[in-house]
């Protein structure tokens, strides 16, 4: 039972939600399944720690830039938590007419359903749009009751999606503490796997190679050396110094490889001008120049202690420029920043040759029809054990040196 001091409600647009109020939310150490809002306790490290993905800044580009909207099938369905007319709550959300954009792929399910004479859209989707990264989702003030609040979103949940004839709700890339709260109230439990760099107190680059194995270590020393070997040039851009110049060979870059992977990409060029505008200072953009102009590009989000890998393009193809722009730049920059490890983003086994090892990744499914949740239930378990056996492979196969072996 909701609490009779707390109300619920939702906005059909991040801007209809004061700023200051979604960031208190946002930014806090509250979260459910911890002790308390003021101790860590070891359950989550640096739960404090700043997401930009889940500022009212990027949800508000997303949106005003038609990047997800309705016409996109993203309809905003920003899930509310008052108390005593104070905001303490709130949860992303949205109501899709597809599975597009989630990287946590369900159409499977859809389909299954369809043919068995259900409907499966519109659904809830719970999540930052077309970005595959771990950060809360409920989004609880600090000094709120973190357990009443919580328990109040998810009933609120399950509401909203009875409300909206959806079929499910899926609360994607979320921490592993709403998980777990999550499946004690119905909802079903999905992992999956990541590839992310950590930071073991490194002081340099060559500190971080000097822990791999000696093949590992020199296979990154000549796909960093050949990656400019035709006279290209690494920049590293942030805050002012990311011009609309920039911004307008990223995007052709984005534009160019978002074709080929999905078709049509999700993002408008007036997502990156808002972002520019707003956050620009938590922007990275690793741009690679040769004989003049930009050729290649990749974009990363910093956090308060991890650095979000999010987009790669290029319009000139060379040999380990992908890998010297995606993650040895990013790695270099996190040693220099001091930040705790890097997020490369969605799939690629090819991260762990270059010291990404695999990291579990958390979702949790409401599922309305008792019989589609039965078998979606049969079918997680299965995949929960699988992906839990594929990370212990992948992880001991790592490219870092046994204690037997001495750096060169």
């Amino acid at each position: 039972m909701i609490a009779a001091d707390i109300t619920l409600e939702t906005a059909a647009s991040v801007t209809l939600i004061d700023a200051h109020d979604w960031d208190a939310c946002a930014t806090s150490l509250c979260a459910p399944g911890l002790p308390s809002a003021s101790r860590n306790g070891g359950a989550e490290p640096a739960l404090s720690a700043y997401n930009p993905f889940v500022s009212h800044a990027f949800f508000a580009a997303l949106e005003s830039s038609q990047s997800a909207c309705r016409d996109t099938g993203w309809a905003p369905r920003h899930l509310i938590a008052r108390q005593r007319g104070r905001v303490v709550g709130i949860v992303p959300c949205y109501l899709k007419s597809h599975s597009l954009g989630e990287y946590v792929f369900d159409r499977g399910w859809a389909d299954a359903y369809h043919r068995a004479g259900g409907r499966y859209y519109p659904k809830l989707q719970v999540s930052v749009p077309f970005t595959p990264a771990t950060g809360p989702r409920l989004l609880i003030r600090g000094d709120a009751d973190g357990e009443r609040v919580s328990q109040a979103l998810a009933e609120g949940l399950i509401a909203l999606c009875e409300g909206s004839r959806a079929s499910s709700v899926h609360v994607t890339f979320a921490r592993e503490s709403e998980w777990r709260f999550l499946a004690q109230r119905g909802f079903l439990q999905r992992t999956d796997q990541q590839f992310h760099w950590h930071n073991a107190g490194y002081a340099c680059f060559d500190d971080f190679l000097a822990t791999l194995a000696s093949r590992h270590r020199k296979a990154i020393r000549r796909e960093r050396r050949d990656a400019v070997a035709n006279g290209i040039s690494i920049e590293r851009l942030r805050g002012t110094a990311i011009t609309e110049q920039a911004w307008d060979a990223f995007f052709a870059f984005y534009m160019e490889t978002g074709s080929r992977k999905w078709g049509r990409p999700y993002l408008t060029r007036e997502f990156y001008r808002e972002i520019g505008l707003t956050m620009s200072d938590q922007v990275l953009l690793v741009m690679a120049r040769r004989n003049g102009r930009y050729i290649a590009g990749a974009i990363n989000f910093i956090g308060g202690d991890t650095l979000f890998g999010r987009h790669w393009g290029a319009i000139e193809h060379h040999p380990f420029l992908h890998f010297e722009v995606c993650y040895y730049q990013a790695i270099d920059f996190a040693i220099a920043e001091r930040l705790t490890r890097v997020e490369a983003g969605a799939q690629g086994e090819h991260k762990i040759a270059r010291g990404y090892l695999p990291q579990t990744t958390y979702s949790a499914h409401y599922i309305a029809d008792p019989a589609l949740r039965r078998a979606v239930a049969e079918y997680l378990k299965q995949e929960r054990a699988y992906v839990a056996a594929a990370a212990r492979e992948l992880t001991e196969a790592g490219p870092f040196r046994k204690a037997a072996e001495e750096p060169t």
